[in-house]
């Protein structure tokens, strides 16, 4: 090979690797920077740029610091946080189960938080906002340990796991709706629960979440090594000296964790940790290492573009997020099960 060719093919290698970098991790980094100005700008009353940067430093615009600071910039931030949560949970539920139709709201990880909170607001009407999201949280726990406990026999098996997900699901989501039928208007407030929804989150509910999301994503981040191995099966699995029961009931209560905090402020949002893992493996593939990653980056612009959606496209009525992700998960879920097939 002359030098020439040469120097032509190591060119080709950067261009192809600067390529990959630009579409995993530039590209998704933008699409969420511009949801967020689109979040702090958009809403019953839109903000130029100019007044959204006003409002941020809180220069001489006192009603454009209220709106942006006071009741966007929380939202947004919150938004983020729980697609990145709803996401990763996919991912980990994904493989886990290594069904591709996992996600913490089919297998009735939010359903439980759901439950708890309309419980909760049935039985004590006036009970502080701040008390119903680590009640909803300890609801969603409660659900993955139901789902572990039904699927163990000897250890627990990706399909009986699968299964006792969507009977768990089914379960608590009942108990949902006799809650909700049999309750009095006032505590049709409930309803935000099911639906999912980010009307009237602030700095508090900010403050209660971020702890929990933290430490969940970064616990998720520390076992895409362990995904990795289990995604090889249990023999493989097992041969490389992976802890296989430790290492399932690891990543099962880490997407609980992970629902827990998404569903103690959101509700019952569907779709994000269906959809969003499949998005990020056509780019990514299957190494958990850039799947989480990639996923969260994702998964955060999904549901931050969707609650700016829910907040203008009706305005000033505002419809709850849960529809939005529904609306835009299920078309995309069709898609891509036709162009995978």
């Amino acid at each position: 090979m002359s030098e020439g060719a040469g120097l032509a093919a190591v060119a080709r290698v950067r261009t192809d690797s600067f390529t990959r970098v630009a579409f995993l991790w530039i590209v998704p980094l933008t699409v969420l920077l511009v949801g967020i100005v689109l979040g702090l700008s958009l809403g019953a009353v839109s903000l130029s740029p100019a007044r959204v940067l006003a409002g941020l430093t809180g220069r001489d615009d006192a009603i454009a610091h209220t709106i942006v600071w006071d009741l966007r910039l929380p939202r947004v931030l919150i938004a983020i946080l729980v697609g990145a949560c709803l996401a990763a949970s996919g991912v980990l539920l994904q493989g886990v189960t290594r069904n591709p139709l996992a996600d913490p709201h089919i297998l009735g990880l939010t359903a439980g938080g759901g439950l708890a909170a309309t419980l909760t607001i049935r039985v004590a009407g006036d009970v502080p906002a701040q008390l119903v999201v680590p009640i909803a949280f300890g609801g969603a726990l409660t659900g993955a340990a139901l789902v572990y406990g039904m699927s163990w026999r000897q250890g627990v098996a990706p399909v009986r796991l699968a299964l006792a997900g969507v009977a768990v699901a089914s379960f608590l989501t009942a108990g949902t709706t006799m809650v909700l039928v049999t309750s009095d208007l006032r505590t049709q407030a409930a309803l935000s629960w099911l639906a999912g929804g980010l009307f009237g989150r602030g700095w508090e509910d900010l403050r209660t979440m971020w702890p929990y999301a933290g430490g969940g994503l970064l616990a998720a981040l520390l076992l895409t090594a362990r995904m990795n191995i289990l995604s090889l099966g249990d023999e493989a699995a097992q041969s490389l000296g992976l802890a296989l029961e430790r290492s399932r009931l690891a990543a099962i209560a880490v997407a609980a964790w992970l629902a827990g905090a998404a569903v103690s402020v959101a509700g019952m949002v569907a779709f994000v940790g269906l959809v969003v893992p499949h998005v990020a493996r056509f780019a990514t593939g299957d190494d958990h290492r850039t799947l989480l990653p990639l996923s969260v980056i994702i998964g955060a612009s999904l549901v931050l573009y969707a609650d700016t959606l829910a907040r203008v496209v009706a305005a000033p009525v505002e419809i709850p997020l849960g529809i939005v992700t529904a609306a835009i998960g299920a078309p995309s879920l069709m898609y891509l099960i036709r162009t995978k097939a």
